[in-house]
């Protein structure tokens, strides 16, 4: 089986060392040449265009920054794959950007998964991916050795653009989460509390989450905001996220304030930040910063 893999960013590159790793022959394209290189000296095979790799490959892997990336990409491979080829769409995009591509594969005998993942970098590397597949049953029971490579937990969960929806709605928690803990810790730090020491409490009682601990431990304590997961792709997710739940015939939901905050932090310039980086337009707000003692 031949693989390829379209997409070596952060988490596209993690998941194209696994698949070396377990012996699969991966051939990789990237627009930025130099994403590519680390992958090559491991193993992978270089292709110079989408349509080459389409030519070339029995099943194609899709990891993109957003839904246009996803649709242009898209149109390349359509075009040039051969009936039969099975293409996985890791990237996280609307359901109805699946739901498109898995009409327009299926009429050239191509068959499409949506299978975007949630774990981060961390999980691309350690293979422990949550992955969330829509699609045909059929593909997906042929395909899912590949996928248990790249996750941990592995569910179908439907017809296309089903997987699309559950990551969507995790993304929905994500950012809610983001914002309610920024808004916890700066109103502390307002009361001058202790930061660290009303995030060692937070943690043990029935306020914690991973996102509290995501963003205390990694990042905001120590002041990097290098980006695990950025600014801009959070909101991105909270706004198709919130376009179900406006389809689900919610008026008002919380998503609305996140995705708000979201957008002030991308217009302070925070775009490329990690999404803990949230927390600095209300730190400025209130006149606080959040961290450990110097």
């Amino acid at each position: 089986m031949t693989i390829g893999f379209i997409g070596t960013g952060v988490m596209g590159a993690r998941m194209v060392k696994r698949l070396l790793g377990h012996g699969y022959e991966v051939h990789v394209y990237n627009r930025t040449k130099e994403k590519i290189r680390a992958l090559v000296e491991q193993g992978a095979i270089m292709v110079e265009s989408i349509s080459s790799l389409a030519r070339n490959c029995d099943v194609i892997c899709t990891c993109l920054s957003m839904p246009e990336d996803v649709l242009e990409v898209y149109g390349g491979i359509i075009e040039n794959a051969r009936p039969g080829t099975i293409c996985i769409d890791l990237t996280t995009v609307g359901a109805d950007t699946s739901k498109i591509l898995f009409e327009k594969t299926a009429v050239k005998d191509i068959a499409y998964l949506d299978a975007p993942v949630s774990g981060g970098p961390e999980g691309a590397e350690a293979g422990t991916l949550t992955i969330m597949v829509g699609g045909e049953q059929e593909i997906f029971e042929k395909i899912s050795p590949l996928l248990w490579v790249l996750g941990g937990t592995v569910e179908y969960l439907g017809s296309s653009g089903s997987g699309s929806i559950a990551k969507l709605i995790n993304q929905y928690l994500v950012a809610v989460h983001s914002l309610a803990v920024s808004e916890a810790m700066v109103t502390g730090a307002a009361f001058g509390l202790d930061s660290e020491q009303l995030y060692n409490i937070l943690k043990v009682s029935y306020g914690d989450s991973r996102i509290l601990r995501r963003h205390m431990d990694q990042f905001v304590l120590d002041r990097n905001f290098q980006p695990g997961g950025a600014v801009k792709y959070v909101l991105k997710d909270v706004r198709l996220a919130n376009q179900l739940l406006q389809e689900a015939g919610m008026d008002k939901f919380t998503g609305q304030m996140a995705e708000q905050a979201f957008s002030a932090a991308t217009e302070n310039g925070l775009s490329d930040f990690d999404m803990s980086a949230v927390i600095q337009p209300l730190e400025e707000h209130c006149g606080v910063l959040v961290g450990k003692k110097r």
